[in-house]
């Protein structure tokens, strides 16, 4: 009879732990998915303002026609990315068009005292502000799911119950020198 009722309590304290780790583990999944989500509500945001900004500048500087072609396909990238490799790619892109554009703006003393453009440029600010918060969420998501899944003894169950690591939102080391550099604008 004891070793029925150890047997039971083994089972228990097993069942309990899954019932926990699975509990957990869905938590941390959809906080991940929940990060994802404002990442690409922030990058659409940005995607949205880029257009405007973009014919802003248009006016002023319209032989500029390459910084355009980069922010046009920089944007088609962004919009179109469904990992966060591929949002990551994109990303740089995005900011590497941007750079270009202000670059651009430097050059044009008559645009930088535009309305239009400081208003532009303040909202692409605050939209950067809030897509590095993003970032920072979600891979601080991720990190907290991944540890959780590779935790013994998580790392035994977390397999059989479905869940699979995420990648962090990062630029790859290929990209790292494009970011990290200055723009250079050439008249």
């Amino acid at each position: 009879m004891i070793a029925l009722w150890i047997v039971l309590g083994i089972i228990a304290v097993i069942g309990i732990f899954l019932w926990v780790t699975y509990n957990s583990l869905v938590t941390l999944k959809i906080r991940v998915d929940e990060a994802w989500s404002d990442i690409t509500i922030q990058l659409k945001r940005r995607a949205d303002l880029i257009p405007n900004l973009v014919n802003t500048v248009k006016g002023y500087a319209s032989h500029e026609s390459g910084v355009f072609e980069k922010v046009t396909e920089a944007r088609s990238a962004i919009l179109g990315a469904d990992t966060p490799k591929a949002a990551a790619k994109a990303d740089n892109m995005m900011e590497d068009a941007l750079k270009s554009i202000f670059a651009v703006a430097e050059a044009y003393p008559d645009l930088k005292a535009s309305q239009n453009f400081s208003e532009l440029q303040a909202e692409l600010v605050d939209t950067e502000d809030k897509i590095q918060a993003s970032r920072r969420f979600y891979n601080g998501g991720v990190r907290d799911l991944n540890t959780k899944i590779q935790l013994f003894p998580n790392n035994f169950f977390a397999g059989m119950l479905g869940f699979k690591e995420r990648e962090f939102f990062d630029v790859d080391e290929s990209e790292r020198a494009t970011v990290e550099k200055p723009v250079d604008v050439k008249f």
